[in-house]
């Protein structure tokens, strides 16, 4: 009861219905309807009506159904005026709300209790709630027949309320009373509702029509996969998330996954989205031509599309923040009239024997007012959510649109934009991962655009009606410090950006570093790469001290610019405003804090729209810039235009070559040339019909400069195996991707002809899928790139390739690939995961890979483009017989073959012979030996064949099948072992299953306070007790500041009331020593703020700096078999995203966390000060709190997880499409990909999806949590105030605190469950520092070995066996060997034999844990690892580039001067090649070295070999991707420059090793065969002989 009234005491013994106190409450003499208690009365009867006649509808009929009903069954269909309907019923319980109010307010007057002014209204709520409740039952049943109750009901309380309005009218009781404009919003609501009803009846025709509407669910809920339903449920549901309680809480006992999540709705769905984008590009491409440069087009596009709900999240948000400010009003108002005594109103009227108050006494009640602040803030916490879900919803719908937008577009990029470096993977990546988010977050924050600007307006408005001019001073003072912390966040996001960009420079460091590892230790680089990455790494904390420098500063400006502002305007307000009017009050005082707290977080929030609206620009800016780049030609024939004469674009190595090549030609070649394909036409001559691919007069280039090839005049004949040879750089694989038409085409048609038909086509019609496609049009080709593409999925999904499995044709082809003994040795078979590029695996085997998908797609026409290069003679002369000429030709598939397996030729039906990026010749190699004698005669040299090629054959057909059932049978014998093992582990384990779920699950509820732990371990001994100890001190003064602001003017008023003030006396009040006290808090509490804020984040920093250094450090340490059995990708992990998340999320989490926290506590333990009662109600909300918490945590962790774990995919499947483009455009897959590519991005929606619905069901409520302490909290000071005489400054205080609580309680939340997230972070990076590090340090120290060891290059080798982990079998087996200095030893053997293991064990690559390695008299075992392998020279099959110059590449330590370098590059036959290049020595190389061939790449690992010139040099297989004319010349170099040295070769072409003086052969991890080459080769039974043999 408020202060101003006085009225009548009420006997609490005299209750009725009418009251007692008035005789003519019961008299009916002027008729019934003209007494008020008997029109209240007659308001009980439609409510009772719809009581009695639905609750056995509710309770006996859907009660016994709802247990039976799925929940995708039970909803969904919404009958015409839904969401109307629910609007007014909540409408309808507010107005019934103050009319209980109201009643209950008026009956204070009266001397007994009158229950007829507010039972009737009590009924009424609960029939409202009964009719939405029998409304859902009904309609979740399709059952609208049974809505005849509710529209009886409606017709009956539209009657009643009407005729007591009209009798109100009739005696008087007018608008000025509360209790007619009440019964006037009642008449009008159950009217619309009357109105809806009918609506429903006209629209479905279930009554009074012949025939009714049949209406069925949406499709979405027939489909059982579909499990969010957000857009199906009623309004309530969706206002407060109700649908999620069960996902939330089985999250509790089951963890979430995709199943779990289901499928999305059709209208969120990516395909949905870009269709409708897509249809808003048509639409702007159909009012004029879309420029090629700017993004207004699109911005307009993106508005069309998806503009609609982004203006509904706006309304939603104008809403929202009108209640807001129903807060600080509310509390001036309670604070007000607790502290005015002398408050009067206009006293009530009496008619009808009732009273009859205005609406401004019923607003000066305080107990009033905190109703209704409880109820504006219930409406504004969720008006907000629903804001924030149609924002972000907008923004996901929009993101995954975009993305396929970008996908389609990839699909038809030109190569040349990859290949030459005009677009990178990585630069597509970032636009899907990015630019995307950028777009989505622009939407989600773009409601603030709007809102802010009227938020600010009637903020200041307000101020200046409670402190006046101060106000505007105050507001001044936030305006002018406003444009400092925008220049702060314009720094923050600068030092974000430079930040980005030593990171992306990092990881690309750090990304060549792990790929290449097993290169770096051999040559003891680690230290090289390593203080690179770091060097990096000072410059990435550099940009990290400024970002954490304005972090802090702008954590700083939002705690302390409040305090600035108050501080201002009270010291202005004090010294300004000596009128009564505009007197220092708690009124004033913390009606105006609220208000300020509501003013500055637009303001705050300003700088981060402002930067996401910039990022959006950028973003759009970039995206038109993609959208406009150079696409293929669709099967579309261009103009013929001559060839361009400019030259000064070239970028690619190849044209670089080649022009350097053609400048010198002489046209007497172009004669000879010309003259012979002259000749070839004449002599052989295909008919049209024969011919499968036609190129004439084909001039292609990458770029728009000189032509990488010219004058192309080819034919491909069907059925038949044509072969393309020429040395490195001739354009082989050029030709055959212009053949794809992924070259630009200058001039010169290119036809591909279908097959011709005939009787014998009817069995291959099986097997060529596409073989009548349209003429000159291609159709599906089964092309392998001369470096396996391999998909991220299991090896069976990558052979099959979409195509429809069978059983028979996967093990043939298994059979002819040799895929069988790799298989059986990977731990889930054919099942195992590979990688993008098959990491896990060895080149050869992913090569084997490729060329199974070839064979096992029904595509007419296969490219192999030099699938020999990774394998060994064995695999290629398998492939070459089983593969091409039998399996191939079985099928009269047309096969062309780029090769530099030139004993291969006979073989050919048609051969292409490339040079210098023209045709040299072509024909049979008949016709070649006749038209070019003197290039038939090198290739013969070349050969080095015999004329013995038939028998050959079948004794290396016998010989292989020998060998490989005998690894067959021992792989069966241990996978058999294998099998026992595992079962054996299956029984034991059976038994603990569901005690390891349930320890899962212990682990999924708790906080990983060990991760924490590590965390601050890290940050040291001297800034964590300054953190926590800075962190309590500014939050006490942060409540003392408060405090004395109560104390203040709680005082202010005191004085006011004992004086007892008239205009002649001074009544001042003195300020000035509170004044003084109050400026002293501030300062110090500012002061405190940057104190807190930069301990903070300097914490974070050292955190960042300290766990990368271990972590960097470790992993170059680590043994070879973490990268050996661990995906790059998980390595990389650790150093990108976990290594991004501790240095920049964690800091900022945790600061927000504790800042939370502390402001929670402190506002619970004010509130408690104030109210001590407050402590009671304080247990059950904090059970709530606990639990909701409890679930959150648990879910929000999962669905964190997954949407990171299907983003992940998601982006693989771009950049494996971006590096398997030409594959998957060759097979004509592009379909099946963007299906696949519409999966992940629903996949990573839905998990968005849930995630922002799991949020807003945990602000919704917390906040609503929130509102019941606040109206608790007013509910207490107010009983306080009145009956114990608690001053208003605490009440204002109190009440002040309960708002924060409001705002602060779900961030605790979320922040405890980023925190969860964040620290899983911290938990894998502490996991890989926990790894093992190689023993680098040895017997001898560096100073003990003597001067040039190695000098001579003796390896004796005694009673070696080696493994590569202790856990298992051992690689080599009781191995001895002496090679003397200088031998040239060549070591062979089948895959698997140990070869690879022999070379590095000499490095220490491996563990040797029995025999040893003396060189030159040292046991190797005995020295540093880095002195040891600093020794030697060692070339890998599979070549090695770093990014940066070619100098940097051959001789990263900087030893060798540029006349060592370049003798290097003249033995390795590249000193024409880098000569051409601009810079020479200082020419760029990308990364990866992909601006090389493979074969060049492979000749630059050699001259880094030759630079070293170590006494010990071992050669893996370094001459697989070089054509055999380059490898011979290479090989007499080679013994010509190591002629003094020992020189190891592993070689899988046996015939390199015969000019070798000493020959080993390996099996099973030991030496079958130790010898000379030629005491070997007369030993017509030795392996060695069958080798060479197997290899002519």
């Amino acid at each position: 009861m408020m202060r101003g009234y006085r009225t009548t005491p009420v006997s609490n013994s005299t209750v009725s219905f009418c009251g007692t106190d008035n005789s003519s409450a019961y008299k009916v003499d002027n008729g019934l309807l003209n007494n008020g208690c008997f029109l209240d009365a007659l308001g009980l009867v439609p409510h009772v009506f719809l009581l009695f006649s639905t609750f056995p509808i509710l309770f006996i009929g859907w009660g016994s159904q709802s247990s039976k009903v799925h929940i995708h069954h039970s909803t969904w269909l919404h009958f015409p005026g839904h969401n109307f309907r629910w609007l007014l019923t909540i409408f309808l319980l507010f107005v019934l709300v103050c009319e209980i109010a109201e009643g209950i307010v008026s009956d204070g007057f009266n001397q007994s209790r009158h229950i007829h002014l507010y039972m009737p209204a009590g009924l009424g709520i609960l029939a409202a709630i009964t009719s939405i409740v029998y409304y859902h039952n009904i309609e979740t049943s399709n059952f609208p027949k049974l809505l005849i109750a509710l529209l009886i009901y409606w017709i009956l309380a539209f009657v009643t309320k009407t005729i007591k309005l009209v009798k109100y009218d009739e005696h008087g009781i007018g608008p000025r009373q509360l209790r007619f404009c009440i019964t006037g919003l009642l008449a009008l609501i159950y009217g619309l509702l009357l109105g809806v009803e009918i609506n429903v009846i006209l629209r479905r025709r279930y009554m009074w029509f012949p025939q009714s509407t049949e209406v069925k669910p949406p499709d979405d809920l027939q489909d059982l996969g579909v499990r969010f339903l957000q857009p199906f449920v009623n309004l309530l549901s969706k206002s407060t998330y109700w649908w999620m309680n069960t996902f939330i809480t089985s999250a509790h006992q089951r963890p979430i996954d995709l199943k779990t999540i289901g499928k999305l709705p059709i209208s969120t769905r990516a395909l949905t989205n870009y269709q409708r984008l897509r249809k808003a590009f048509d639409t702007q491409r159909e009012k004029g031509p879309v420029p090629l440069k700017g993004s207004r087009w699109i911005w307009r596009a993106l508005r069309q599309a998806f503009g609609g709900p982004l203006m509904l999240s706006i309304t939603f948000r104008f809403v929202a923040d009108l209640l807001g400010f129903a807060g600080p009003l509310c509390i001036s108002g309670i604070v007000y009239h607790i502290s005015s005594d002398n408050h009067t109103v206009l006293p009530p009227i009496k008619l009808l024997g009732m009273h009859f108050i205005s609406s401004e006494a019923f607003l000066a009640n305080a107990y009033v007012l905190a109703v209704l602040l409880f109820l504006a803030l219930l409406l504004q916490r969720t008006f907000l959510q629903a804001s924030y879900y149609v924002a972000i919803e907008t923004g996901i719908k929009l993101r995954g649109a975009v993305q396929t937008k970008i996908y389609n577009k990839i699909m038809r990029l030109c190569t040349s934009n990859m290949s030459m470096g005009d677009m990178t993977t990585a630069q597509i990546c970032s636009l899907v991962a990015r630019d995307t988010n950028h777009l989505m977050w622009f939407f989600f924050l773009c409601p603030n655009l709007w809102a802010m600007p009227v938020q600010i307006v009637i903020g200041v408005i307000l101020l200046y009606y409670l402190l006046g001019v101060s106000a505007l001073i105050g507001a001044a003072v936030i305006a002018v410090l406003a444009p400092l912390q925008y220049f702060v966040a314009t720094r923050l996001s600068r030092a974000q950006k430079s930040t980005l960009e030593h990171t992306s420079e990092r990881l690309k460091k750090t990304n060549e570093l792990l790929r290449g590892i097993k290169l770096l230790k051999l040559y003891a680089w680690e230290h090289i790469f390593r203080s690179s990455v770091e060097d990096i790494r000072e410059k990435e904390l550099t940009n990290l001290r400024a970002f954490a420098l304005y972090t802090s500063l702008s954590i700083f400006m939002n705690a302390a610019i409040p305090i600035a502002a108050v501080l201002t305007i009270f010291v202005v307000h004090v010294n300004v405003h000596s009128a009564t009017d505009f007197d220092l009050s708690p009124a004033v005082a913390f009606g105006s804090l609220s208000l300020f707290h509501i003013l500055v977080t637009p303001l705050f929030l300003l700088s981060s729209v402002l930067h996401s609206t910039v990022k959006a620009l950028v973003s759009v800016q970039k995206l038109g810039e993609f959208l406009g780049s150079a696409e293929i030609e669709i099967d579309h024939e261009p103009p013929v235009q001559p060839p361009p004469k400019n030259n000064s674009s070239i970028k690619s190595v190849y044209a670089l070559q080649l022009q350097a090549k053609l400048v010198n030609r002489k046209n007497k070649a172009k004669q000879d040339v010309n003259r012979n394909f002259q000749q070839e036409d004449q002599e052989l001559s295909f008919r049209e019909e024969e011919i499968c691919i036609k190129i004439v007069n084909g001039y292609f280039s990458w770029t728009q400069g000189c032509p990488t090839l010219t004058n192309i005049n080819i034919k491909v004949p069907f059925g038949q195996l044509t072969m393309i040879v020429g040395q490195v750089g001739s354009g082989k694989s050029s030709l055959l991707l212009a053949a794809l038409g992924e070259m630009k085409k200058i001039s010169g048609s290119i036809t591909w002809n279908s097959l011709p038909k005939s009787d014998s086509d009817d069995d291959l019609s099986i097997h060529c899928m596409n073989a009548r496609q349209p003429p000159g049009k291609r159709g599906p080709v089964g092309y392998i790139s001369q470096r396996p593409w391999l998909l991220n999925g299991t090896i069976e999904e990558n052979i099959l390739f979409d195509m429809t499995p069978s059983e028979k044709r996967y093990k043939e082809v298994i059979e002819v690939c040799q895929l069988q003994p790799d298989i059986d040795t990977l731990p889930q078979g054919d099942q195992t995961v590979i990688g993008e590029r098959g990491i896990i695996l060895s080149g050869g085997c992913g090569q084997r890979i490729s060329i199974a998908r070839a064979l096992y797609q029904h595509t007419n026409v296969v490219f192999l483009d030099d699938p020999f290069s990774a394998l060994d003679i064995h695999l290629s002369d398998h492939l070459m017989h089983e593969g091409i000429l039998k399996f191939l030709k079985k099928e009269k598939r047309t096969v062309v073959l780029v090769t530099h397996k030139l004993q291969y030729l006979p073989n050919a039906d048609w051969i292409i012979a490339m040079r210098d990026g023209t045709v040299q010749t072509q024909g049979s190699l008949k016709d070649i030996q006749l038209a070019e004698p003197e290039l038939f005669e090198q290739w013969i040299t070349l050969m080095n064949r015999q004329n013995k090629e038939n028998s050959t054959e079948l004794r290396r057909k016998s010989f292989r099948r020998a060998t490989y059932s005998t690894d067959t049978l021992a792989t069966e014998d241990e996978d058999e072992a294998a099998d026992v093992t595992v079962s054996e582990a299956k029984d034991s384990s059976i038994g603990t299953d569901e005690d390891s779920l349930r320890a899962e699950l212990r682990h999924r509820t708790t906080i990983p306070w060990s991760s924490f732990a590590t965390y601050l371990r890290a940050a040291g001994l001297l800034l964590l007790p300054m953190l926590v100890l800075s962190q309590l001190t500014k939050h006490s003064l942060m409540v003392a500041i408060d405090f004395w602001i109560a104390q203040w003017t709680s005082h202010v008023i005191a004085a006011s009331t004992e004086r007892n003030c008239t205009i002649t006396q001074d009544c001042e009040f003195s300020h000035s020593s509170y004044l003084q006290v109050f400026c002293v808090l501030c300062v110090l509490g500012i002061v405190l703020c940057l104190v807190t804020s930069l301990a903070m984040e300097w914490t974070g920093l050292r955190v960042a700096r300290e766990l990368h250094c271990i972590l960097l450090r470790t992993t170059v340490l680590a043994p070879m078999r973490l990268f050996e059995t661990t995906p790059l990708g998980n390595i990389l992990n650790r150093f990108s995203t976990d290594t991004n998340t501790i240095d920049q999320h964690i800091p900022v989490t945790m600061e927000c966390l504790s800042r939370s926290l502390l402001l929670c506590v402190s506002a619970v333990g004010v509130i408690s000060y104030v109210t001590p009662v407050f402590l009671i109600a304080l247990l059950p909300l904090a059970i709530a709190c606990y639990f909701i918490q409890k679930y959150f945590r648990v879910a929000s962790r999962d669905l964190q997880q997954l949407e990171d774990s299907t983003e992940l995919p998601l982006l693989s499947h771009y950049s494996q499409t971006i590096q398997g483009l030409t594959t998957i455009r060759a097979f004509r897959h592009e379909q099946k990909f963007k299906k696949k590519l519409l999966e992940h991005t629903d996949a990573n929606n839905i998990s968005s999806l849930f995630l922002s619905a799991a949020n807003c069901w945990l602000e919704v409520r917390m906040e609503y949590i929130g509102a019941f302490v606040v109206l608790i909290a007013a509910v207490a000071s107010i009983s306080n105030a009145l009956y114990r005489q608690l001053s208003a400054g605490l009440v204002g205080l109190g009440l002040t605190y309960a708002l924060m609580v409001s705002n602060f309680l779900n961030w605790i939340v979320r922040n405890l469950a980023d925190m969860e997230v964040q620290l899983g972070c911290v938990k894998r990076v502490n996991s890989l520092i926990n790894t093992q590090p190689e023993t680098y340090d040895g017997l001898m120290t560096p100073a003990q070995i003597p001067a040039g060891w190695p000098k001579y290059g003796e390896i004796q080798i005694k009673n070696l066996s080696v493994r590569y982990d202790s856990s298992l079998k051992p690689v080599l087996r009781h191995v001895n060997a002496h090679i003397k200095p200088g031998q040239k030893v060549g070591i062979c053997g089948r895959t698997g034999s140990g070869k690879s293991s022999f070379s590095l064990a000499l490095f220490r690559l491996v563990d040797t844990f029995e025999g040893q390695i003396i060189i030159d008299g040292i046991d190797i075992a005995k020295l540093p690892l880095h002195s040891l392998r600093s020794k030697f020279s060692i070339i890998l099959q599979d070549p090695v580039l770093f990014s940066g110059t070619i100098r940097f590449n051959l001789d990263p330590e900087r030893k060798a001067t540029d006349k060592m370098l370049w003798e290097a590059l003249e033995i390795a036959q590249l000193m024409p090649v880098v000569k051409a290049l601009p810079g020479g020595l200082d020419a760029m190389v990308t990364e990866g070295g992909e601006n090389f061939s493979q074969g060049q790449r492979q000749l630059f690992c050699l001259a880094r070999a030759f630079v070293r010139k170590s006494s010990i040099l071992i050669m893996d297989e370094a001459t697989a991707s070089i054509d055999m004319a380059t490898e011979s010349i290479l090989q007499k170099v080679v013994m010509t420059a190591f002629a003094d040295r020992t020189v190891v070769t592993i070689a899988h072409r046996v015939h390199t090793i015969l000019g070798s003086d000493v020959v080993i052969v390996m099996k099973h991890g030991a030496i079958l065969e130790y010898d000379e080459p030629d005491v070997l080769l007369d030993q017509k039974d030795s392996v060695f002989s069958a080798f060479v043999r197997a290899d002519k």
